[in-house]
This record gives C-alpha cells, structure tokens and sequence, in this order.
C-alpha cells in the first residue's frame, strides 16, 4: 500500500532563513531575503505580492530548479529533489511549454510514466475536466485549454504539495471557475497547495493562509480576514443625492471621500466616529453599509510600507 506523506506528523514545508541574491549590472539585486514558511500537510496557502517581491524565485528554490544562497528547504522531511523524485511534488509554472506532436491523453500517459504512483490518466482527466481536449494535439490548444493541461500534468504524479504559479492566467472566467472547482476537490484530498497569483479576489476566496511578500521579505501572515484587519480602514457607503462633498470630506473620522452616482463613499479612519457625525449632518442619508477594507487596499498599504533596505 502507498503511504501519503500528508498523513504524517512532518510539516509539508519548511523554508528556514532562506536568502537569494542576483548579480546586476547595477549591483546584487536581493530577490529573497531570509525568509521562514512553515506550511503544515493539509493547508492551502497563497502566496502574494507585487512584481519582483520574490514569489517565483521563492517557488523556484522550493522546487530544486534554482540553488539558495544560504538557508534550508524541506518538502515532509526531503530534499527538493528528493520530494520531487519520489512524486511527491506536483507543479504548474508560468514558464515552459508542453511537447509538441503528442495528443493530450498520450502526452498524460508520458508524464505519468515517469513516476511511481501516479493517478490513473482517466481520472486526472475527469478531475480537471479535460474531456473535451485528451484528442487533441497539444500544438491545437488555446493558452486557458493548455493552462488546464499544466494543471493535468501536475497533478498526475498523485502529489502531496502542488504548487502552482499564476496558474489562471489565460483562462476566461467560466475556465477560472472550473479550476477553483477541481482546486478545492484536490485539496479536500488532504493535500497541501501553494500558489501565487495577482487575483488577489482568488487568494481571499480560496486560501487558508495568505503570506504576503515585498522586497524579499514576509510582511504578513495568516488568514484574509486577519491580514484585511491589520490595515483598520472602513469605508462608509450610502445613498445621498446631491450631497456636499466638502462638508462630507470634514467629518470627524472621514479621510476622503468619493461619489457613485448618488451613493457616496466615505473612507474612514474611525468608522464610528464618522458614522455618529453622518446622520446628524445628512439625515437624509439612506441605505448605510460599513464595510472593512479589501484584501487589495491591505495589499497596497502593507507592501507600500516594507522598506527595501538589506537584513
């Protein structure tokens, strides 16, 4: 009987002081700056930041294609190349192609050779919902039908982690929603999932865990819900024809504010305090909502913040 290494006590992954640096013309470019990730078997965690925050070159050392300069990496207790070997890592990237002159069914039939527990084709076809493309030359596909055949071939070898980088890019919306789809049904297998993406509205809806990256660096950790309230904006919505704008701008705890036809909104720094100035000024106001702020403003606000000066 295989055993699944998510079922063991061993963390699914464990980056400890991990450091890359690239030699430029202007000097070493710090890409990755002593990071720690604890991810345990079982979590789905993304992995967020703005171009150049060190997200790809992150992955690339987790998965043994490019070298640290200082630090260790674990995959449930292996070496990159170790967990690779053994099947245990499944991954979808942003670069590279698929071999041309084979069909998608004979193309998963090759890859799945290659490793020594693999999932039976046919179901790896029917969890990505590839029917309609496993005839087809790989050489046939548009970038969302081949993005779905990355997908398939990185979870053929039947992997305990996944990792995936930018893996909606290309696909429309209904292809999108798909994959989440068979995202959450592979997860529920009990297996750990890493991925980056700039969907920030993906990361908030299907992670368990959000790290957040700038400059090299961690500069937050754990649930949307807990990162969103790190940033302590509320934003005030309501329905207000005709409204004075300036007079709205001027209450006690209202930073700026905004117009949407006749709904304005006001940002706030204190939404009570707004909120008790609010209805005495504009009884006419209708229609309220208070609201926290978005996963996108805690984007903005905590990578704005992350110096980039070294360690």
């Amino acid at each position: 009987m295989t055993t699944n290494l998510a079922d063991t006590a061993v963390a699914g992954l464990r980056l400890s002081r991990l450091t890359k640096s690239f030699k430029s013309p202007q000097g070493p470019v710090h890409a990755v700056r002593g990071i720690d990730i604890t991810v345990e078997a079982g979590q789905t965690v993304a992995l967020l930041g703005p171009n150049g925050a060190g997200k790809s070159t992150t992955i690339d050392m987790l998965l043994g294609l490019l070298p640290s300069d200082a630090g260790t990496i674990e995959l449930f207790g292996m070496s990159p190349a170790q967990a690779v070997a053994a099947g245990a890592v499944g991954a979808m990237l942003q670069v590279g192609g698929v071999i041309s002159d084979l069909n998608v069914r004979e193309l998963l039939k090759m890859v799945a050779s290659l490793y020594p527990t693999p999932l039976p084709v046919d179901e790896v076809v029917e969890l990505t919902r590839i029917q309609d493309l496993v005839g087809r030359k790989t050489t046939k596909l548009s970038g969302g039908q081949t993005q779905r055949l990355r997908f398939a071939i990185g979870l053929i070898s039947n992997p305990d982690l996944l990792v995936l980088d930018e893996p909606t890019v290309a696909m429309d919306v209904e292809a999108r929603r798909q994959f989440w789809t068979t995202m959450r049904e592979f997860a529920a297998r009990g297996k750990t999932v890493l991925f980056a993406t700039h969907y920030l509205e993906e990361a908030d809806a299907y992670a368990d865990r959000i790290i957040l990256m700038a400059h090299g660096r961690i500069v937050a950790d754990g649930p949307a819900t807990e990162i969103k309230a790190t940033v302590g904006l509320r934003t005030i919505r309501a329905t207000l024809p005709g409204a004075d704008l300036k007079a709205l701008a001027a209450l006690s705890g209202v930073t700026n504010v905004d117009t949407r036809g006749d709904g304005v909104i006001l940002n706030c720094s204190d939404s009570d305090r707004a909120l008790r100035a609010l209805l005495p000024a504009f009884p006419a106001a209708r229609d309220i909502e208070v609201s926290g702020a978005g996963l996108e403003e805690a984007f903005l606000q905590l990578t704005a913040d992350t110096p980039e000066t070294d360690l």
